[in-house]
């Protein structure tokens, strides 16, 4: 099966019928056909062929047959002939989000509202691009009240049938473990429409998915969900370094890092508020309180996780945020790096936290000179290898991801956390804005993998 790019337009006619230029109906091998089965997202219905002398690839579609399966607006498109005298207009691809504050008119999804609109416009040569909140869905009659951009940039409203493929950007963690967003998931999926990325990671479950996979285990610091303060202590006599943090935390908050130093006790920085504080304890057991008075007697939403020592510029440690997509024929790319300095004495590398933002050449030249290159094509591998080791061991359809990388003195390459739905914030870096296009250019191409207007039948 491949696709073909055509013009639709909308003709007055009551009837159901569709005329195709001569060039299109050859194209669609639907000479000498009188009828054809014609698809929108999930809708389908049959409906009389005619031509029309016309050069070029173009398709009319009469009133009867637009409102019948909703085609949203005429235009460019794609159109696949899925056989069994089966065509199909799109695709038609929806981007979930929700409509938090501040939801608007003219911002209906609130602070994402930009990045979805860069998605749609990015991709709406391609397809039916459109934006919806659960709240939109009618699971009778199975349609979406859905959000188009219009020439100008505004939105206008659409009812449109349930679509092709549901990119996911719920913004939070909370909503998503919800039992609404739970069944909106299983629906989908009951109806067999591709839905990705399905939900955040926490921290744990990615070293836990991880767990018994070699080719990943070689990449994972030393990590212990969950731990008792006995489990703490030995971990921290072994390594000397640990950073101790929530499983469902972002942006570094709550993360400490630990220290033990044989003759000079144990040390615990952080972050309160606006400035990092560095405590000293003479004894194991103070540090526990601290950390249980803060936290309850309860860590089982923490991780403690083995330190690396990383590169370093201006006694300043560095990681790395690889921003993966799944392209066209659904491999991994790592489409935008991003380097991220810490603050002088703070715990992460968020920028948030007094951390700067750099290009990868930048910081590995700093750090590797003449084999700076070297180490950066090491590093892509194998944030490929443990992209596709986190695929295979997660249930779930997963089609981009942000791994935070860290390198270490002799080169080696960890990794400290896997992303489910990864934040843009490298993209603002002026060299990587053309990074931050390319990455809405590899969610428009998976899509249209996904919905098999192009590449392979997954």
């Amino acid at each position: 099966m491949s696709s073909t790019t055509c013009n639709v337009h909308f003709s007055q006619q009551s009837d159901r019928v569709i005329y195709l230029s001569n060039p299109l109906l050859k194209e669609l091998k639907l000479s000498g056909k009188k009828t054809v089965h014609l698809k929108l997202g999930k809708e389908v219905i049959t409906a009389a062929i005619k031509t029309v002398k016309r050069q070029g690839n173009h398709i009319y579609l009469s009133a009867g047959v637009r409102q019948s399966i909703r085609v949203p607006k005429t235009g460019q498109i794609l159109v696949l002939n899925s056989g069994e005298n089966e065509v199909q207009l799109g695709p038609l691809v929806g981007i979930l989000s929700d409509g938090g504050p501040p939801s608007t008119d003219s911002m209906p999804f609130g602070s994402r509202t930009g990045f979805i609109k860069q998605v749609i416009r990015s991709g709406e040569r391609n397809g039916y691009m459109f934006g919806f909140t659960p709240h939109d869905i009618n699971w009778q009659q199975e349609t979406v009240y859905g959000y188009f951009l219009n020439s100008q940039g505004g939105w206008y409203r659409k009812t449109v049938p349930l679509p092709d493929v549901v990119y996911n950007r719920l913004p939070s963690r909370k909503a998503e473990t919800s039992s609404m967003i739970s069944s909106l998931r299983e629906r989908f999926v009951r109806r067999k429409i591709p839905f990705f990325n399905w939900s955040f990671f926490n921290k744990s479950d990615v070293y836990k998915l991880l767990d018994n996979d070699p080719e990943a285990l070689q990449h994972l610091p030393e990590s212990i969900s969950a731990p008792t303060s006995d489990k703490i202590k030995g971990l921290l006599e072994k390594h000397h370094f640990l950073y101790f943090k929530p499983t469902a935390g972002s942006l570094g908050i709550g993360i400490y890092r630990l220290t033990y130093h044989p003759k000079r006790g144990y040390f615990a920085r952080y972050r309160k508020g606006d400035r990092n504080v560095l405590l000293r304890f003479t004894h194991f057991h103070s540090l526990m309180r601290m950390l249980q008075a803060r936290h309850g007697s309860s860590l089982s939403g923490y991780v403690v996780q083995q330190g690396i020592r990383l590169i370093e510029i201006d006694g300043c440690p560095i990681d790395f945020r690889f921003h993966m997509h799944k392209n066209g024929k659904n491999e991994w790319v790592p489409v935008g790096i991003g380097a991220k300095k810490a603050g002088r004495g703070s715990v992460t590398t968020h920028v948030k936290n007094g951390g700067s933002l750099m290009t990868p050449e930048h910081a590995l030249n700093r750090t590797f000179n003449d084999k700076s290159g070297e180490v950066l094509e090491k590093a892509k591998e194998v944030a490929i290898r443990l992209s596709e080791a986190i695929e295979r061991n997660y249930p779930h359809r997963l089609g981009e991801l942000g791994l935070d990388i860290g390198i270490d003195k002799d080169g080696e390459i960890w990794m400290f956390e896997a992303n489910a739905k990864p934040g843009r914030s490298i993209f603002k870096h002026p060299s990587l804005r053309s990074e931050g296009r390319a990455s809405v250019d590899y969610i428009i191409e998976h899509c249209l993998y996904l919905s098999k207007f192009q590449g392979g039948d997954d």
